[in-house]
């Protein structure tokens, strides 16, 4: 079985509600958890589901780990979870919050050039959307 593919694996249903508990946890902790855990997993499922319920939480430390984190959510290596993470924010009822995340990675020097392409990029989608 290919590792990157966990779907089919007995445990799927559990790492995706442990992680949609921890994404419904009005606890800050609960974010840096995600973070640590979710987000580092070299299991690209994982770091999918745990992306994306990060923008649901959308609060400015979830979203702050998917737009503006350098191998994390549309940062991903993975094109499966940085688009999963994009659509996740395109979708998003309320986006002025990841707009400001955006508009501070894009404006900030603290930021690679990659990172802040990538913000450009969402950001003007989200502006379409």
């Amino acid at each position: 079985m290919d590792k990157n593919s966990m779907r089919n694996n007995k445990n799927f249903s559990r790492v995706s509600n442990i992680i949609e508990s921890l994404a419904i946890n009005p606890s800050p902790d609960s974010v840096a958890v995600l973070e640590e855990i979710g987000t580092n997993s070299s299991i690209d499922d994982v770091r999918e589901m745990t992306s994306k319920a990060l923008v649901r939480r959308n609060e400015f430390d979830s979203l702050s780990v998917v737009i503006a984190n350098r191998g994390k959510g549309i940062n991903d290596m993975s094109t499966v979870v940085a688009m999963s993470t994009i659509n996740e924010l395109l979708s998003l009822e309320n986006k002025e919050e990841a707009m400001k995340i955006l508009e501070n990675t894009i404006s900030s020097e603290g930021f690679d050039e990659e990172v802040k392409e990538n913000a450009r990029s969402v950001k003007a989608l989200m502006a379409l959307s």
